[in-house]
């Protein structure tokens, strides 16, 4: 007499399968090739370059070589194209091995994402500062001062980052970017005139606690108002304590000197809008020692009316 077999159970089998298929199953990937990593994220490497003063050639031998033209793991689950790892990143993290068993690295929404970080990491952190001062066009100069800093373990890797722009010409991109980027440009409106857009220019402030600043205007940039005042970026987001993704947003007070570890006064009062940033840009205090004297996290929600002490009281 045959087995007569619930359909409940094959009903069980089915949703089983697809459990499995949705958590396990890896999506088909389309190989892309280095030519169409190239054609994908040129003019991207080129928008960095205008914007943070790396050479677009750089930027792009990086990503090539650090996703495999975007077919890394990092790259096509993480959106990471440049290998980096967390490194105090407060966003989503992906981890692989690497030099070490299972290592955290950073995440991003977007391949885009990735770009604009590599360029904020590399112009915030004081071991790559001096490659700032080569020339754009120095690719060359580029790679091997990025090797010397320590952004990879590979005693090759300014070499392969050399032969990748050599052997598809991507110091071209480095060209056309120098062209789009000068201290003046000149666009046409609609009505054929021309309009010269001149560098915005500040006034320099002194802060009541003793640091030298200025307020930014509509139209400013991190790096215009680096570039300005001969500084490297990294010197403004250390001086005011910026992250990455932090917005310039008008009338910001921007300070060109490090804050002090103390204020004049004793105490802030929070007031409706008051965060953590604003009440250490207010009165010139770094963030970390507001911190420390209050005994807070960088992210702790602020009740409006209590004090946030700004200095250490003595008796």
């Amino acid at each position: 007499m045959p087995i007569k077999i619930p359909s409940s159970y094959f009903f069980l089998l089915i949703l089983t399968l697809l459990i499995y298929d949705h958590l396990y199953a890896q999506p088909a990937e389309r190989y892309m090739s280095r030519t169409q990593y190239i054609e994908k994220f040129s003019e991207e490497a080129v928008n960095q370059m205008v914007e943070y003063k790396i050479p677009a050639s750089i930027t792009l031998a990086q990503g090539i070589l650090e996703s495999s033209n975007g077919n890394s793991e990092l790259a096509k689950y993480g959106n990471n194209h440049f290998g980096i790892k967390c490194h105090n990143w407060e966003g989503q993290t992906i981890y692989q091995d690497d030099d070490k068993k299972n290592e955290c690295f950073r995440k991003y929404s977007s391949a885009i994402e990735s770009y604009k970080d590599h360029s904020v990491f590399l112009s915030t952190r004081s071991r790559y500062s001096s490659l700032f001062e080569l020339k754009l066009n120095d690719y060359k100069g580029w790679a091997k001062g990025l090797k010397k800093a320590g952004y990879a373990t590979n005693p090759k890797y300014a070499s392969i980052l050399i032969a990748l722009i050599e052997n598809h010409q991507l110091n071209k991109f480095d060209e056309s970017s120098l062209l789009a980027h000068s201290k003046k440009t000149t666009t046409i409106s609609k009505s054929g005139i021309n309009h010269i857009h001149q560098p915005i220019s500040h006034s320099v402030e002194i802060h009541s606690n003793n640091i030298k600043f200025i307020r930014a205007k509509k139209g400013d940039t991190f790096y215009g108002i680096a570039k300005e005042f001969e500084m490297g970026m990294w010197q403004i987001y250390k001086y005011n304590d910026l992250k990455n993704g932090d917005i310039l947003k008008e009338d910001d007070i921007i300070f060109l000197q490090p804050k002090r570890n103390r204020s004049r006064i004793r105490y802030h009062i929070v007031k409706s809008g008051d965060d953590l940033n604003t009440i250490s840009q207010q009165h010139g205090v770094k963030l970390k020692r507001i911190l420390r004297l209050n005994k807070l996290k960088s992210d702790s929600n602020l009740i409006i009316g209590s004090k946030i002490y700004l200095k250490k009281f003595v008796q």
